[in-house]
């Protein structure tokens, strides 16, 4: 497995996302054989972090430098490789394969995606952003070429199944997310924010996610804006830290009601974010001008959340099928906010759409759909999964 994780090596000991390394657990939990996962230093700080022993991970580790190569040398005695589509480093693979080795991609973002997060990079000067739009368009060059020749895909997401299915004739469509039994909510706290509705209690939203433009949080403020302005009853909790911060937090001073909006930061998503979203919001505040996959989505529906958000790719396919929640034109946050406005006074609407998300999200639970992956591999590798861990 050639991963995007970050990595970090300090005094004998190697700093690693947490949420990687579980994954990894359960994946190698599954296979039937030693994992080998190749990961390139390069990164400054890893902030869901964690020190951990070479002993202590659930796999083989092979550590690249930031800009180094792939040869034949790294693919030596291996069956199959699993490889990063999004990362170009990868995408020479197929040139690089020995007779009989079999080699699946893994894609989340679409070219679409790729020259929105570019645009709204506020760094980059206008010649930059020409140039990267040409290095963009060299490196799809590459990632089509590259998939028409991979043994199969897999794509997180609708937005990377549209595209790149027509690629390779063994694709498999995933929604990635992190909800498992034990972070779903309960009948309990779904009734309990029905009866907190019917009481006309304000419109509790939330976001989370990094404070980025390409996450839309420079639209958290205007939306919030037009909803005092109309003279709607609601808090909003963002999580998360990004770029934005200082301006979301100056942006706070200037409404006639600041403590109607909270900035929590970052927080542990399993033991603060998820019980934080079961029990006190309503709404997901989704921003997003661009169509990544986000987990997300899947996930706050999980916690039993209705969402509103600008209809990119992603969203408006998710939405499609799980009818949990409301759109808005890209880019257009007082048509978000109107959306909000009419829903304050139908509570009802938020109950049914909540429901939906609820259940859509169950059916895509984090371990049904990993094991969906996972035979995948086993299929393609001739092989057999292990049977889950009780």
């Amino acid at each position: 497995m050639i991963a995007p994780a970050p990595v970090i090596e300090s005094a004998g000991r190697l700093r690693l996302d947490v949420k990687f390394v579980e994954g990894m657990r359960v994946q190698q939990g599954l296979w039937p054989s030693r994992m080998t996962v190749a990961l390139r230093r390069g990164v400054s700080s890893i902030p869901f972090g964690r020190d951990y022993g070479l002993d202590e991970l659930p796999f083989e580790l092979v550590l690249l430098d930031p800009d180094e190569a792939l040869t034949q040398r790294h693919l030596s005695g291996f069956d199959l490789i699993y490889a990063g589509g999004d990362d170009f480093h990868c995408l020479g693979l197929p040139d690089l394969l020995h007779s009989g080795q079999k080699l699946v991609y893994v894609i989340e973002y679409t070219q679409e995606t790729r020259l929105q997060i570019m645009d709204l990079d506020r760094s980059r000067s206008l010649l930059g952003r020409l140039r990267g739009r040409l290095w963009l368009r060299q490196q799809e060059k590459r990632r089509e070429r590259a998939f028409r020749r991979a043994t199969a895909l897999q794509a997180n997401g609708y937005p990377a199944y549209d595209q790149y299915a027509p690629l390779c004739a063994d694709t498999l469509l995933y929604l990635d997310g992190r909800m498992t039994p034990d972070l779903f909510a309960t009948e309990a706290e779904m009734a309990a924010r029905e009866v907190w509705r019917a009481a006309g209690g304000p419109m509790r939203l939330i976001f989370s996610g990094r404070l980025e433009p390409m996450k839309g949080a420079q639209d958290l403020i205007p939306v919030a804006q037009v909803l005092e302005r109309r003279g709607v009853d609601f808090t909003l909790d963002i999580f998360g830290t990004g770029s934005l911060q200082g301006e979301i937090a100056a942006g706070m001073r200037r409404l006639a009601d600041p403590g109607r909006i909270r900035l929590h930061g970052a927080v542990d998503f399993e033991t603060e974010l998820v019980p934080f979203t079961r029990t006190q919001a309503d709404v997901f505040l989704g921003c997003h001008r661009q169509s990544d996959p986000s987990c997300t989505y899947i996930e706050a529906m999980g916690c039993g959340v209705a969402v509103a958000s600008y209809d990119n790719r992603m969203w408006q396919r998710l939405n499609g099928e799980a009818q949990a929640g409301w759109g808005a034109p890209l880019g257009e946050p007082e048509v978000l906010a109107e959306r909000l406005v009419a829903l304050a006074r139908d509570p009802e609407a938020i109950t049914r759409a909540s429901r939906n998300a609820w259940a859509f999200s169950q059916a895509h639970a984090f371990l049904p759909e990993f094991r969906r992956r996972m035979e995948h591999l086993a299929r393609i590798a001739g092989t057999n999964l292990l049977p889950a861990a009780a």
